[in-house]
């Protein structure tokens, strides 16, 4: 009786172990099933998403349309949250009470912007470089993409880090070895501006022939947006053929339209011999307004962006900031560029922004250097009317380049 009893135990050990082991393949059976389901859930909605999207950038013209007050879904992010926010961009931080220029989302009138996705778009950046290269407007734009994108990516996988004597700064999201990267170049070709701390100069000189000190970071980028406009905002240019600290070197004034065609060009053939067509995806970041006479939108004479709450209502307005031959120039190139096989979308955004008055810094950043007392007695004559708070308008540029990178 005792060896039956003895018998008994051990078969229910061993029926116990089975048991045990059946549970768990099926739990784990559950879970595979169930992951499976969710990726091709996901998988059908990312495709649906796309194929909306497809007909969305063949039919509808997205950079025309009107801005939309929208305090539940906007902002994308939180500025305070953000761990890489500019200080020149910290618009709340720096004192800013009315925060209403957060909360507007970008309508065109005939379909509707993709909710931006950081997941999805870390995932198509996987293995991948996506490369911001231009002026502080620019750098602003980048800005915003790594707020977009960082707060979804755990502190121990992400990292900054800023190389080439300060002129690249790269974020990478480690886990899916993906960078989002700025590089200062804010007139593209080599110039006397090229420091990215000491750049401002009485006397700008360019380079329009030499853009290889700059574009040897830009090799083998997998997504490449450019910007360069504000830097050419004056008269003339002094213009060198030769090398900087060259005593045979010959300067030239030459006129704003024309020397800025000269170095696109430049920049357009560049790309034409070292750019890969199946692998780079290429963006042109149009003019950004900006809004420093009030006189332009039916405002006081002598007064800018300081103060403003509102935007323009007038569909279609355009302030003097923005420089219709300078568009038609770069136009111009990207057709040239088109014709010879190499595509590069305009991301158009400079309607959109016009609207936009209120979304400037005006006083409330870090003010580099100290304020005078005539300054501190009249804060409209040191108002940032040029560059953009974040969560702000840059968001809605990259909700643009979003759409594009996504569709491919």
């Amino acid at each position: 009786m005792a060896i039956k009893v003895h018998q008994i135990v051990v078969l229910g050990k061993k029926l116990g172990i089975r048991i045990t082991f059946h549970s768990l393949v099926a739990i784990l059976t559950a879970i595979l099933v169930v992951t499976a389901i969710y990726f091709t859930q996901e998988g059908r909605e990312w495709s649906h998403e796309k194929t909306i999207l497809d007909e969305s950038l063949s039919k509808c013209d997205m950079f025309s349309g009107k801005w939309v007050f929208d305090n539940e879904s906007y902002p994308l992010y939180k500025e305070q949250e953000c761990k890489f926010m500019s200080d020149q961009l910290a618009c709340e931080k720096f004192g800013r009470k009315d925060l209403s220029y957060q909360n507007w989302r970008w309508k065109p009138h005939h379909c509707d912007l993709p909710r931006f996705n950081a997941t999805i778009l870390l995932e198509k950046l996987r293995n991948k470089r996506l490369v911001f290269v231009g002026d502080s407007l620019n750098r602003g734009q980048w800005v915003s993409m790594v707020c977009l994108v960082e707060s979804s990516i755990p502190s121990s996988l992400k990292s900054m880090q800023t190389i080439a004597n300060g002129s690249l700064t790269i974020f990478k999201a480690k886990e899916y070895n993906a960078t989002i990267e700025f590089y200062w170049a804010p007139l593209l070709v080599e110039s006397n501006s090229d420091d990215p701390v000491n750049h401002r100069v009485p006397d700008r000189i360019v380079r329009v022939q030499a853009i290889e000190k700059h574009a040897k970071y830009w090799t083998d980028v997998d997504v490449l947006v450019f910007n360069t406009y504000l830097w050419w905002r004056r008269h003339a240019m002094n213009v060198l053929w030769g090398s900087f600290g060259d005593p045979n070197g010959v300067y030239k004034k030459v006129r704003m339209v024309r020397v800025y065609e000269m170095a696109l060009r430049t920049w357009s053939d560049w790309l034409e011999v070292h750019i890969n067509r199946n692998k780079t995806q290429l963006f042109f970041v149009s003019m950004s307004p900006t809004h420093q006479r009030a006189n332009e939108w039916g405002g006081t004479k002598g007064e800018n962006c300081y103060k403003e709450r509102d935007q323009i209502i007038e569909e279609g307005y355009s302030g003097n900031g923005s420089v219709p031959k300078m568009m038609q120039v770069v136009e111009n190139v990207l057709q040239d560029l088109k014709t010879r096989g190499l595509k590069v979308e305009m991301l158009n955004i400079t309607q959109l922004s016009e609207y936009r008055k209120e979304g400037h810094p005006s006083i409330y950043r870090k003010q580099w250097e100290p304020l005078t007392e005539e300054e501190i007695s009249n804060p409209k004559t040191y108002a940032d009317c040029i560059h953009w708070c974040l969560p702000g308008v840059p968001d809605t540029w990259n909700e643009l380049l979003y759409a594009y990178v996504f569709s491919r």
